[in-house]
């Protein structure tokens, strides 16, 4: 059996970390004197890189001030992830071991996260020996650019129709379409299904179980 893989992005797909990021994006624009975005404007740039996401929240900010929210953002999100780590989604954990002990399935990460930040969300749950690929922002162009999956491909030796790529936002979906792999978008997450479907999900999960259902039709699994 050839090999297949899936790969999860990790903010609002395996985590829900987003009052964690909104309340460090909110500490790190007030220690540069600017206004707090809301959530909901933070929601939507989860999963770029950090440098693209803040320039987006604060387009009239100079490369000077957006390198100062950089730095702000990191050092308040360990403090905070320090002190309470952020959940896994429910079902989540349960999930990946069970698809990583299916035969002829491997698993991957690709995430705007950095690669101590990832490797700390790992190392929490106990996850970290169940994927042979983890594909972060400090090594990559940001997301919907394809190179995170191109090289997760590579890495597990994975052809691009036999992988998946699951997350909850179109920067994802987007992903996945320019490497040539299926995308699937999850209904838990920072983005809309309707921005979702439009980003070219193929399928919309409502739920680990139902994504774990997904993935074994689609690649006839029993």
């Amino acid at each position: 059996m050839r090999p297949r893989l899936a790969v999860f992005d990790v903010d609002g797909t395996l985590s829900d970390s987003q009052h964690h990021i909104h309340a460090a994006m909110g500490q790190s624009f007030t220690g540069q004197g600017l206004s707090a975005p809301d959530l909901g404007a933070v929601r939507q740039i989860v999963g770029l890189s950090l440098p693209l996401a803040l320039a987006q929240l604060a387009p009239e900010a100079s490369a000077a001030q957006i390198d100062a929210l950089v730095q702000g953002y990191k050092q308040s999100y360990f403090i905070a992830r320090s002190h309470e780590p952020a959940p896994l989604f429910p079902g989540a954990a349960e999930t990946l071991r069970r698809l990583a002990m299916r035969e002829g399935v491997v698993l991957g990460v690709a995430t705007g996260k950095s690669r101590r930040g990832i490797d700390a969300l790992l190392a929490q749950f106990g996850l970290g020996d169940l994927f042979v690929t983890v594909q972060v922002a400090d090594d990559h162009p940001s997301k919907p650019h394809p190179a995170m999956l191109q090289a997760a491909l590579a890495e597990a030796g994975v052809a691009a129709g036999d992988a998946v790529m699951i997350g909850d936002t179109s920067f994802d979906i987007e992903m996945a379409r320019a490497a040539g792999v299926t995308g699937f978008g999850v209904r838990w997450g920072y983005h809309s299904p309707e921005v979702l479907a439009k980003a070219g999900a193929t399928q919309l999960v409502e739920d680990f179980p139902a994504l774990e259902a997904a993935l074994g039709a689609l690649w006839g699994l029993g």
